[in-house]
């Protein structure tokens, strides 16, 4: 038997801050949190609409409180951010061959920027 250490290579922390891109994947994961609140949020909307009037009246207090309109505004920001990334990965993860012909990248993730606003829109209108 040898008496020689084994190499542990010493890790951080902050090992993600040194590279862009570790540094925007860990931003890209952190979007979940604001994300959790604002589903927490609407599930005690839920139990409150459940509960009757006075609960319901309660909650929609709650929901004007100018600190949780930040959180929501923080969540929607998040939201978005994770979806440009997923749309701008998707020609990488699934191309798309139409004749032998590779599809235009761009046209792909405007593509599915237009399904999100014609589904916004549609929601928009129906409440």
């Amino acid at each position: 038997m040898s008496n020689r250490k084994p190499y542990i290579r010493e890790m951080r922390r902050t090992w993600w801050k040194d590279n862009p891109f570790y540094c925007m994947y860990m931003i890209r994961e952190a979007t979940v949190l604001p994300l959790i609140f604002f589903t927490a949020f609407l599930t005690f909307g839920v139990g409150s609409l459940a509960m009757g009037e006075s609960a319901w009246q309660r909650w929609l207090n709650f929901m004007a409180n100018p600190v949780v309109i930040a959180m929501d505004i923080v969540a929607l920001l998040g939201s978005l951010y994770h979806a440009q990334t997923f749309f701008s990965m998707m020609p990488q993860v699934m191309p798309i061959r139409i004749k032998g012909q590779k599809f235009n990248n761009k046209i792909m993730v405007l593509a599915q920027w237009a399904v999100v606003v014609m589904i916004s829109t549609v929601i928009l209108l129906v409440v």
